[in-house]
């Protein structure tokens, strides 16, 4: 018998574009970079200069000349804290509701707001 590999089971991802993350575990703990991509259907983000991988590429005519490719591969939300823009650190935020009614995210040890 084969066995299914299940589905990952979505999670609210509370990350955005261009929000300025911090690795906490596996082989690229401690780095930093900006959230390229949220693919929320799958929990993981795509980070600059982070969890890069080689590919090896043949030559097309779009392309032009193939080779080995370096390029950054998705890592799961769960890995990654997002870096408050007040306190500088690494933590975990809530989100809140603002006094017009909006949403809004809210840093943990600071209790800054990080936009809204």
């Amino acid at each position: 018998m084969a066995k299914v590999k299940k589905k990952a089971e979505p999670v609210k991802v509370r990350l955005k574009k261009n929000d300025l993350v911090e690795v906490i575990t596996g082989r690229e703990q401690g780095k930093t970079g900006k959230v390229l991509k949220v693919f929320r259907e799958k929990n993981q983000v795509l980070i600059e200069k982070v969890n890069l991988i080689k590919r090896h590429t043949r030559p097309s005519p779009t392309s032009g000349q193939g080779g080995i490719v370096e390029k950054e591969a998705p890592m799961f939300v769960c890995k990654v804290k997002l870096i408050c823009p007040k306190c500088a650190t690494g933590t975990r935020i809530r989100m809140t509701q603002t006094g017009e009614g909006k949403k809004a995210r809210v840093c943990l040890k600071c209790k800054e707001m990080i936009d809204g």
